[in-house]
């Protein structure tokens, strides 16, 4: 079915399933976030999957399958590109084999690229396994600085004096963990799409249906927000001028952070580091637990991690001759990446030819 043609028992019993697994509450595997995907999505769907018997003969719901249909069958996870976590949620009492549920659904393959740990049905098929960095905060944001002064005392204690130092030179300083002005969001994106054309990336917000789903996700404004995938936007100032921002989606207890940006006018003070240390103690506050940074490798992120999950890609692919048609057409490009994701001197070769696109493309 469409996202928007679940029921409110069937999500219901979805955030019942996720609770059960034992995973970490990651916002981007909660119903909300794949109804908000089929807003934007056309061919979002949702395979529901059906035990025992019941009115009607149809059974109880035991697992949940989000994803987006090609026109040839081609399948991806839901948001494929811009969500941090993916799989299936299934009850732990049921099993069913790829293979069963890619027919279902009139798939030919699932690709994914942030596929979430635990996941026996879909990890076999992984092509690589990374790393996606978090902030352990549950015993509270004190005890997490103090493991920053312990395993990194320079880091923590430059940065904080970065922050005095802006304070003293700017203007005060103020943080707003759940900023609500739309305004704020637009200065973010800019700032984001700037900095994928200064490092030669493709910019995420030029395609409509991303620039869309954030902003449908960061103006939902009801009383009781939803708790499974909310949007919030948190902002630091300098005598009232944005200088950082990040967006993410944060359930009860996991912020996952997802598009943070600041104002290159102000990179000296490393307003971006300010930013994550202050987000971290607000959502300490806030009762979250753990700050999911996100796959991929990046200085500011090693400085501020206190341990790693493990998330996949690849693709799950049906026997067939379709089969090897998908993999002549994705394997070419995965493994290239992955070649030079691998040998840290070629990657850093990589980057810089990206910055030099991104330098051309700015005159």
């Amino acid at each position: 079915m469409r996202p928007g043609e679940l029921d409110a028992g069937e999500i219901g019993r979805w955030r019942e399933l996720r609770a059960l697994s034992g995973a970490p509450a990651n916002p981007f595997m909660e119903p909300e976030f794949t109804r908000a995907v089929g807003r934007v999505r056309p061919g979002a769907r949702v395979a529901v999957i059906r035990g025992g018997g019941g009115a009607g003969g149809e059974g109880v719901p035991v697992g949940f399958f989000p994803y987006e249909r090609g026109p040839l069958g081609q399948g991806r996870a839901i948001g494929f590109g811009v969500s941090d976590s993916q799989g299936l949620v299934l009850s732990p009492e049921h099993t069913v084999t790829a293979g069963e549920l890619l027919r279902a659904c009139s798939l030919t393959s699932w690709e994914f690229d942030n596929l979430e740990a635990g996941q026996p049905l879909f990890v076999p098929d992984a092509a690589e396994e990374f790393a996606s960095p978090v902030i352990d905060i549950g015993q509270g944001y004190e005890a997490y600085a103090a493991v920053l002064r312990a395993g990194s005392p320079k880091f923590f204690r430059t940065t904080t004096a970065k922050e005095r130092r802006l304070a003293r030179q700017a203007g005060e300083v103020r943080f707003v963990f759940d900023e609500r002005d739309p305004a704020a969001l637009d200065t973010l994106m800019g700032w984001k799409s700037a900095q994928y054309r200064r490092t030669g990336r493709r910019d995420r917000f030029a395609k409509e249906w991303i620039s869309t789903l954030v902003r449908q996700l960061a103006t939902d404004h009801t009383p009781d927000r939803t708790p499974g995938c909310s949007g919030v936007l948190s902002v630091l100032y300098v005598a009232d001028r944005p200088v950082a921002a990040h967006f993410g989606l944060r359930s009860r207890t996991v912020l996952s952070c997802w598009f943070p940006a600041y104002d290159t006018d102000f990179a000296k003070y490393s307003p971006g580091l300010v930013l994550h240390l202050r987000m971290a103690e607000a959502a300490a506050g806030a009762g979250i637990g753990l700050l999911d940074l996100g796959r991929g490798a990046a200085e500011y992120k090693d400085a501020l991690k206190t341990g790693d999950l493990r998330v996949y890609e690849g693709a799950s692919v049906r026997r067939g001759p379709r089969a090897a048609l998908y993999r002549l057409s994705r394997e070419p490009s995965r493994r290239a990446h992955s070649f030079v994701r691998n040998r840290p001197k070629l990657a850093g070769y990589a980057q810089r030819a990206l910055n030099q696109v991104g330098r051309l493309r700015d005159r």
